[in-house]
């Protein structure tokens, strides 16, 4: 595994995103009274986060990028249950005193802010602001987890890989997206590799996925997808 690059202090006053963040609801003054390090991290691909069981001592904001969050089954196979966009918050549990419940893997080159738990919880104390947004972040990853569950585990192969690339183009420019690996996609659809590498091919050549000529990117067809999808 590669290693992560060094940390770099983050300076949230000036932050192109803060507002739609875990500090979306603070002042310049009070971004302006943290004290302890703030760290902006670059991850590339396969690179970890954290891991399930490690001790939790940050909260981290997803800047930029793609992870997956991971949990194993007792026969070693993985389950990817959540992904992780930009604006996205993961680690909460540290504020509850437990350790980290998933492996957080990058899948894509991703920048992510590290906040120690001791700014949440002086900010916490200080600012009720905070407290309201972390419950919305809190009620957005259970509102995330029930839609994987109906969207992504019901239905045909099909139709859970479309509802999976209209997740992933939602909110982008030109409802474009990058794919990832085959045996990821089966993992977050309960599928094998071939039969995720397949219906990939079978998209491609419906047109439901066209090519994006000296790009990685995919354009996403949302009207065909969005029609197979409901099947």
């Amino acid at each position: 595994m590669s290693k992560i690059l060094p940390p770099v202090g983050s300076d949230c006053v000036s932050c192109s995103i803060r507002k739609t963040v875990l500090f979306a609801g603070l002042e310049i003054s009070d971004c302006e009274s943290i004290h302890h390090p703030i760290d902006d991290i670059a991850l590339a691909p396969n690179e970890v986060l954290y891991r399930a069981g490690d001790t939790a001592r940050a909260v981290f904001t997803i800047r930029s990028g793609l992870l997956k969050l991971v949990q194993y089954l007792p026969d070693g196979r993985q389950r990817i249950v959540r992904l992780l966009r930009a604006t996205d918050v993961t680690g909460l549990e540290a504020l509850l005193g437990q350790p980290y419940q998933h492996d957080a893997i990058v899948l894509q080159q991703s920048e992510i802010c590290r906040i120690p738990l001791e700014v949440i919880q002086r900010l916490d104390q200080e600012n009720h602001k905070l407290r309201k947004e972390l419950m919305v972040r809190w009620q957005r990853a259970l509102d995330e987890a029930d839609a994987w569950l109906t969207q992504l585990a019901t239905g045909s192969a099909r139709a859970r890989m479309a509802r999976l690339l209209l997740r992933l183009v939602s909110g982008s420019e030109g409802n474009s997206c990058e794919l990832f690996g085959r045996e990821d996609m089966g993992s977050m659809l309960g599928i094998t590799t071939e039969t995720a590498s397949r219906i990939i091919a079978e998209f491609k050549r419906s047109g439901a996925l066209q090519e994006i000529p000296g790009s990685v990117s995919l354009k996403c067809d949302t009207a065909t997808l969005n029609k197979i999808a409901a099947d």
